[in-house]
This record gives structure tokens, C-alpha cells and sequence, in this order.
């Protein structure tokens, strides 16, 4: 019996797992963008906003709130490319602008996009979402030789939609570049075709036609706007928002208890026009049809924030939120409402003034990311990748992510060992620097929509736009002219990142 009980010691402590080796599971990653959200408008950035963000607000306390922080470009595609591959999007086939809904798929093959890094680590990945990336639709027999009308660059084209054959998939959607699953809306929602996509596949053919709505030049671009184009019989404007976070719980629920972690990339396609606050939400807010619109956008947040704590997945998820650029709040409007949706920052999206780029940018990872904490590091969207492969400990191949730093140091409270300057880009195709301090635009005018857009230099005068930005945020005084060798420094230092390889 002596020996009997000794061997059963022994066998049951062989059994028995050593802690210190138990692989702890890697964090749920989640990253939720919005839509044309300004700085302005998130109350924990503005304590002055027309808006009320109860839920973005809370999210903040609960996390680290970035206040320097830029999407790579001022407008929607750019953006989104840099945020999935680490890299700028000038690199690629769009130098400037954005993708069209028939526009051809913007990432190639040979790049390593967020979703494809962390499935090395075992992620099951997801997007639900504005895509916004191109997509490879089939074109019809016979008229495959119309796209040589548009020369060596038919991506940026918006194609005719009678050429596209609807009942085939198209190709080189997200499944294609590391997602296992997908439910997307192919571009902006104020962009055709008005549809769904899941897993790359049309839920239903867009047989019907809209002639558009809101299309007077007065108010072009804002209120409930959206273009003439072809439809799902189905497709509802004002339940897109709420459908997108309906199909992010059902990610999150199906993957809640999975052994392995999972990422959720959620782009939403609002505040961006069309303004469709639903009827609760209407008269809301004091900065009119816009300031509803966000405050729904807050809401469905919020709802999709609660599901995650009722899942028991909030504690151990790592979740950004942020916006694609600046918003689309032209200066009638601040007048007109007293509300500056780019809070103190000069001019609005599309522009390579701050108003166009600098964003909210919110970090929550319990026991990791100290909560209430606000991080005054200059930061670029284009980072993520680099931040997740320090996190998950998966190395990044050479040229893949190559505009793209960690910032895991100044999550966890330490020092930013990223000094490297972040490039700004203009919808008209302006590049601006920023380094420390110094920011130097390589133009003149906004780049963009505010006005002027594009100024010619006349003879003698600077060709370029320079601001200190930690006494002048506002950009209200260009001292390029004072400042010559600064203007060098940062002229040679954008030519050689343009240039690297």
C-alpha cells in the first residue's frame, strides 16, 4: 500500500500542469473606425462640443487618449490601406484620392496586411464594415477591352455598371488578404453599389436603381447624401449602422470562447454622409443633422462596448478606437451651429492642415493600458501593425509594414522610442511633414476642400508653409520665411522617406 500510495503521488503530480510554462493566451484585438469624425466632436476631446458622446467618452476613461494623433492621409481609402498594411498609400497604384465603388482592389498580393500577420498566431480574424479597398469585379464577356480606355491606371475609375457581371464573387476582396470572415459594404455609403458583401459574395444582386438623394450643389456632400447608382431591392441608408454592429456581436459571439484570440476589424461607414440619424436620434443633438448622425454613432457603440463586458471579452481585448481623418464641417456650419467638429485645428477633411488628419485615437487594454491616461506622443495610424506584431511577438517580413512603429512602449506607460517623423497627405495629393514640433507643408493652400485649396507661388515668394505647432496649433502663422533651415531639414527628410525603397 506504501508504495501504491507513493506511485500515485507521483503519477499525479506529473499530471498536474506547470504553471510556469501555461502559454498565456494573446489578447482579442478589436479596432473600431469611425467614419469622418472630427476631433471636435468627441466631448472627452472638446469639453465644448454641440455633441454629446457619452460612451466614446467613457471608453476614454478607461483607457489612454492620444491627442496627437493623424490618420496617414485626410481621406477615406488612404487611410484604411495604411492602417492594414503599415504602409502610406502614395507607395501604391493611388498617389492621391480615393477608390470609387467598382474601383479595382488597392492591396497587393506580395503585402502582409494586419489580418494575415496575427493568423500566424492563430487569430481568427474578421472585418465587418466599409471596406473601401477596391474590389476585383467580374466584367462582363465582351467587354473586357473597355478598361484599356482608362490606360495603365483603371483602378481609380469609377467602372460603367452595366459592364459588371453581379453573379459571379469578385475576386481580391478581404478574404483574399487574411480575413476568415467578412461582411462588407464595398466603398462609402454615399458611393454605389448600394449592397452587402459576406465572405466576398453579393447577399443580394443590386437589380435596383436609386437616383440619389440630396444632390443640390448647396448641399452637396452633407445632410443625406448620396449619389444616383444601383441598389439591393433591400438596401436600407438608415439601418446600415446598426446592421454593422448586429454582424460584429455575431463575430464576437461565435468566437467569445474559442481557445485562441480573435481581431475584429470594424470600419464603420458613419458619420460620413449619408446623414441618416434614425427618427430617436433626430433633434438630439445642437449641431444639427451631423451632430444626431454622431450621436447614434455613440450610441451603437456604446451598445457594442456593453455586449463585449456581457460576453466576458472586455478584460481581455485590446481596443482601438479612432476615425479614417478629420470631418467634413465647412466654416457656414461652425457658424451656423457654434460647434468646430476640428475643435481648435485649421480646416477640415481633405485638407493637410491638422483639421484634415488629426484624429481621436483611444486605447483600452485592462491591466496593461492604464485607465483615465492621456499620451501627448505624435502618433499615425499606420502603426497598428507594428504595435500588434510587438504585442503578438510575430516578426514582420522586410518592406512589410515599413511606415509603421510600435507604440506598444507608450501604451504601457514608458517612453516612446518613436521619434520618427509622420507624413501627412493631402485628397489633392499635397504631402506635409511633421517632426517633433515642426510642421512643414510642401505647397501652398489647404491640399484639400478648404479654401484655398492650391495657391501658385508668385516670384520671390515661399513655395511652402511652415508652423511650430506646439505654440501655433492653429496654424494661423507661417513663419516658413524665418525659418530657412528648419524648411531644408524637413524638405530633405520628406524626399527621403518619399524615396525609400
Amino acid at each position: 500500500m506504501k508504495y501504491l500510495f507513493l506511485i500515485c503521488i507521483t503519477f499525479s503530480l506529473s499530471c498536474t500542469p506547470d504553471r510556469s510554462v501555461v502559454k498565456e493566451k494573446l489578447p482579442n484585438i478589436i479596432y473600431i473606425l469611425a467614419d469622418d469624425l472630427g476631433y471636435g466632436d468627441v466631448s472627452a476631446y472638446n469639453p465644448d462640443s454641440k455633441i454629446a458622446t457619452p460612451n466614446i467618452d467613457r471608453l476614454a476613461s478607461q483607457g489612454m487618449r492620444f491627442t496627437d494623433a493623424h490618420s496617414p492621409s485626410s481621406v477615406c481609402t488612404p487611410t484604411r490601406y495604411g492602417i492594414l498594411t503599415g504602409r502610406y498609400c502614395w507607395r501604391t497604384r493611388l498617389p492621391r484620392g480615393v477608390l470609387q465603388g467598382y474601383g479595382q482592389s488597392l492591396i497587393e498580393d506580395e503585402e502582409t496586411t494586419v489580418a494575415e500577420l496575427l493568423k500566424q498566431k492563430g487569430y481568427s480574424t474578421g472585418v465587418v464594415g466599409k471596406w473601401h479597398l477596391g474590389l476585383d469585379w467580374k466584367i462582363k464577356n465582351g467587354y473586357e477591352d473597355s478598361l484599356k480606355a482608362y490606360g495603365d491606371r483603371p483602378i481609380l475609375t469609377n467602372h460603367n455598371s452595366e459592364w459588371i457581371n453581379f453573379n459571379i464573387p469578385p475576386a481580391n476582396g478581404p478574404t483574399t488578404h487574411g480575413f476568415d470572415y467578412s461582411y462588407i459594404l464595398p466603398a462609402s455609403l454615399d458611393m454605389e453599389p448600394y449592397c452587402y458583401l459576406e465572405n466576398d459574395t453579393l447577399t443580394e444582386l443590386p437589380n435596383e436603381y436609386t437616383p440619389g438623394n440630396d444632390l443640390e450643389s448647396d448641399s452637396w456632400a452633407t445632410g443625406a447624401f448620396w449619389r444616383a447608382g444601383r441598389m439591393a431591392k433591400s438596401f436600407d441608408f438608415y439601418e446600415v449602422l446598426p446592421t454593422f454592429i448586429d454582424r460584429a456581436k455575431a463575430f464576437v459571439d461565435v468566437h467569445a470562447d474559442d481557445p485562441d484570440p480573435f481581431f475584429l476589424y470594424l470600419p464603420l461607414a458613419a458619420p460620413h454622409t449619408p446623414w441618416v440619424p434614425k427618427d430617436e436620434y433626430r433633434g438630439n443633438s445642437n449641431a444639427g443633422q451631423y451632430g444626431d448622425f454622431v450621436q447614434m454613432v455613440d450610441a451603437e457603440v456604446g451598445d457594442f462596448l456593453r455586449f463585449l463586458d456581457e460576453k466576458g471579452v472586455s478584460e481581455h481585448t485590446i481596443l482601438f478606437f479612432t476615425s479614417d481623418n478629420g470631418p467634413f464641417w465647412k466654416p457656414d456650419f461652425i457658424e451656423r451651429f457654434d460647434h468646430n467638429a476640428a475643435f481648435i485645428y485649421r480646416g477640415m477633411k481633405a485638407d493637410a492642415w491638422d483639421g484634415g488628419h488629426r484624429i481621436p485615437f483611444i486605447v483600452r487594454w485592462p491591466d496593461n493600458v492604464r485607465a483615465n491616461t492621456q499620451s501627448d506622443q505624435l502618433t499615425t495610424l499606420t502603426n497598428l501593425i507594428s504595435t500588434v506584431a510587438e504585442i503578438t511577438g510575430v516578426g514582420l517580413n522586410p518592406g512589410n509594414g515599413m511606415d509603421s512603429r510600435s507604440i506598444l512602449s507608450v501604451l504601457k506607460g514608458g517612453v516612446s522610442n518613436n521619434d520618427n517623423p509622420v507624413i501627412h497627405h493631402s485628397s489633392r495629393g499635397m504631402f506635409a511633414i511633421r517632426k517633433g514640433d515642426w510642421k512643414y507643408i510642401d505647397g501652398l493652400g489647404s491640399g484639400g476642400f478648404s479654401e484655398p485649396a492650391l495657391v501658385a507661388p508668385k516670384e520671390g515668394e515661399p513655395d511652402g508653409q511652415l508652423y511650430n505647432m506646439k505654440d501655433d496649433p492653429s496654424e494661423r502663422i507661417d513663419i516658413f520665411s524665418q525659418n530657412s533651415d528648419k524648411v531644408q531639414e524637413l524638405k530633405l527628410k520628406l524626399e527621403e522617406i518619399k524615396n525609400m525603397k
